[in-house]
């Protein structure tokens, strides 16, 4: 079947999710720069979901978006994503953002277009004629994927952002009776505080090439980013600024007369406004970056960077998101679609691309290494994408999980202490959260038929990662057979989390005829039973001498407690590699059952996570805003209960997703909670990738075709579905009764259909 680019119109969550809605449930033939079926549906802006509402491209380099304001770290969460939704101005556009993420950094190369007097720091956003951010409306907000356009109502400038994989664009309509300028401002940062800007480098070039360097010390300490910026117009003059007030020394003067170089600056506090005079035409501006140097920049620029067709660098970024999201074609209501498409963008901002147009890279090692017939991706926040974001991609983008695989390896042998990316960006390493799951990435990946990376040293890389002896006491998890709260803290959850770990690596090492290796982490994925304390039936954290870690209160949760980013409640469910183990452990399906519904439908003060701000979403303990309870929902199945799977699964859906500014609980995590919704809106979800096999929840689209990579399609179809008839009635692949609860990976790829017919009633 030929099939033909999707036309996506969107408008975008900003900061939950972006949200797209193709034309209609087929392909369509109307031209890329034409959006259709336009929707504002602000899924998720100004809620917890941090993402940003700028321009990209699938896993691009660049993320030109607004920023409404960078305040310090301590009270910056809200604004991970640079934006939020709530506030009244916007302080610049700048270059890089993470999608979703808990924590957070980047927020380089600030610009701001500015018509008339130039006021140099950005001001009060309670004052916005104190600086130089500007007032704005969301109704002149537009979004659509690879594009951002708003009007910066106090300098009466529209302002507009594409982006390519390595340069962004923006075009900038001034009014042509005030003079045009343009400040970069290389000082703030998205989580920012004082003295985090290291260093700084800026210099115009003969040519009118606007170059520099910063280094911050930020979530990757010693990040070093460069850029090349170019106008469409010559600049009428420019200065640039230092900021620093603390000096005490400051060098000899250079030759000549002039007390400063106007086109040299170097400092910590940085700063360049460039005049354009009146224009009765657009400014353009095209910003290139690089981890490496200026001189890489500046051959980004060079490459990615033709041109000044606007227009053109639009439909471009829009072609490509086309592409990108045509993988699957769904049907359903505006809504539907709407959350359906705006999930798939956000699965499919990260990894992103961290290598110049030469092949060169940052390594974890702050070295600089050449990819060889791969691109190098970073921004891996593994502890949440492993779940569900990773074996998405695995299943529909088996190309680009390839590469991903080659990064992660080509990061571990360049790593200074020898381990696979834990949470990495731009190359470097922030040891944000626990256990050492770039290998159930890698193991899914490989077990799911994903190739062209080698797999001799992925298994090294993943052996190396689960016995190093400096990570994560790893050393008394190997003797002990569980990780000692006295020694480790939140070792709770590092034991369960390094067992399900071992447990994929050891499948892989099957699979690939390495039996010793399959033996070694199939006897280590066992630990997890170290945890389990029958006296009061949840898994506790052990002290080095064997006794269980007290006071015990499993609804307890704070940083640096027993247990990541959570309490007993939400870790009693983390065996996804043996979940008829954990029945039987608990007591058999019966009493699982009743545990469950205990964690559904207790009545939780949300006061008790106040200081645990990761924790959210909540559903009695259950919390959908945070990953450790992601699968949880469907365990009913193993323990014969399908029906309470599809209730707890509507459950979440209603409460946790819609089509609005606060449209996701939580934080999206790279795209984490994004890949949740498309599994369980198609009907089935990955609870243990590295397993071959989804466990069938209930669909929540009336049909979706998922276009797959070996030319095959698979239809999901579900008869009868709508707000009265919310439970599986039957389930059919390929017109056979599909009576078991699971799906197998190799059953998708061969292509068919999975029909579910609804009804009303649970079918007990």
């Amino acid at each position: 079947m030929t099939r033909r680019p999707f036309l996506y119109g969107f408008s975008i969550m900003l900061v939950v999710s972006t949200t797209f809605l193709p034309e209609d449930g087929h392909a369509s033939t109307k031209a890329a720069t034409q959006p259709a079926d336009m929707v504002d549906p602000r899924i998720g802006t100004g809620g917890p979901g941090h993402t940003f509402p700028g321009a990209s491209v699938p896993f691009g380099m660049v993320q030109p978006s607004p920023d409404t304001a960078m305040p310090e770290f301590r009270h910056a969460y809200d604004w991970a994503g640079g934006y939020q939704y709530n506030d009244p101005t916007i302080m610049g556009f700048s270059q890089t953002h993470f999608s979703g993420a808990g924590h957070s950094d980047l927020g380089d190369w600030l610009l701001m277009p500015i018509s008339g007097d130039v006021r140099m720091e950005p001001g009060d956003p309670a004052k916005p004629e104190s600086g130089y951010r500007s007032r704005f409306s969301h109704g002149s907000e537009e979004e659509h994927p690879g594009y951002y356009g708003v009007t910066l109502d106090d300098y009466g400038v529209h302002a507009e952002l594409t982006a390519g994989q390595r340069v962004a664009w923006h075009r900038y309509t001034f009014p042509a009776d005030r003079p045009a300028h343009v400040l970069l401002d290389l000082r703030p940062s998205i989580y920012d505080y004082p003295g985090k800007v290291l260093w700084t480098r800026l210099r115009v070039r003969a040519d009118g090439t606007v170059s520099g360097c910063r280094m911050t010390r930020g979530w990757a300490p010693g990040r070093t980013t460069c850029f090349a910026m170019r106008f469409s117009r010559p600049m009428s003059a420019h200065m640039l600024y230092n900021h620093e007030t603390n000096l005490t020394y400051h060098g000899f003067r250079g030759p000549g007369n002039a007390p400063v170089d106007p086109n040299v600056e170097m400092g910590r506090a940085v700063e360049a406004v460039f005049d354009f005079g009146n224009l009765s035409a657009p400014l353009g501006v095209k910003v290139a970056m690089s981890p490496i140097s200026e001189t890489n920049a500046i051959a980004n620029l060079d490459a990615g960077g033709q041109g000044w067709d606007f227009d053109a660098r639009r439909a471009d970024a829009t072609a490509a998101w086309n592409r990108a999201l045509s993988v699957i074609d769904v049907s359903g209501t505006a809504d539907q679609r709407t959350q359906f498409y705006t999930a798939l963008y956000h699965a499919m901002l990260a990894p992103t691309l961290s290598m110049d147009a030469n092949g060169e890279y940052r390594g974890p090692d702050q070295e600089v290494h050449r990819a060889q017939g791969f691109g190098f991706y970073s921004t891996w926040s593994t502890w949440d994408v492993y779940r569900a974001q990773q074996p998405l991609m695995a299943l529909l983008r088996p190309d680009m999980s390839s590469q991903f695989v080659r990064s992660l390896v080509a990061a571990q042998q360049a790593s200074p202490v020898g381990v696979l990316p834990i949470w990495s960006y731009l190359g470097l390493e922030t040891w944000c959260m626990t256990g050492y799951h770039a290998v159930p990435i890698i193991a899914d990946a490989y077990l799911a038929g994903v190739r062209g990376f080698d797999a001799k040293a992925a298994l090294d890389a993943m052996v190396a990662s689960a016995t190093s002896p400096v990570y994560g006491d790893l050393t008394d998890y190997m003797k002990l057979g569980y990780v000692p709260i006295d020694r480790e803290a939140e070792a709770g959850s590092k034991t369960l989390e390094y067992a399900y770990d071992d447990w994929s690596l050891a499948r892989m090492a099957r699979a690939m005829g390495r039996t010793g290796i399959a033996e070694t982490f199939e006897k280590r994925a066992r630990n997890w039973r170290n945890e389990w304390d029958p006296q009061t039936g949840f898994m506790r954290a052990r002290l080095s001498t064997g006794e269980f870690h007290t006071p015990f209160d499993p609804g307890a949760a704070a940083y640096g407690s027993d247990y990541t980013e959570g309490n007993a409640w939400q870790y009693l469910w983390y065996v996804p590699q043996d979940v008829p183990g954990l029945i039987a452990t608990v007591g058999g399906a019966e009493k699982f059952t009743a545990k469950l519904d205990e964690l559904f439908d207790t009545k939780v003060d949300p006061a008790r996570f106040k200081n645990v701000e990761d924790i959210s979403g909540l559903i009695g303990w259950y919390a959908h805003g945070n990953e450790p309870s992601h699968h949880i929902a469907y365990l009913y199945d193993y323990a014969g209960a399908p029906w309470k799977t599809q209730q707890r699964l509507r459950q979440i859906m209603d409460s946790q997703y819609n089509a609005r500014p606060d449209g996701l609980a939580g934080n999206d995590d790279l795209g984490q909670t994004s890949a949740w919704y498309l599994f369980t809106a198609l009907g089935f979800y990955p609870i243990a990738p590295g397993s071959n096999e989804y466990t069938i929840g209930r669909p929540f689209v009336p049909q979706a075709v998922l276009h797959l990579p070996n030319g095959r399609t698979f239809t999901m179809v579900a008869t009868g579905l709508d707000a009265a008839h919310p439970y599986v009635a039957s389930v059919t692949l390929n017109g056979r009764p599909q009576d078991l609860l699971h799906l197998r990976h190799e059953d998708i790829l061969k292509g068919g259909e999975l029909h579910f017919v609804m009804q009303a009633e649970p079918k007990r």
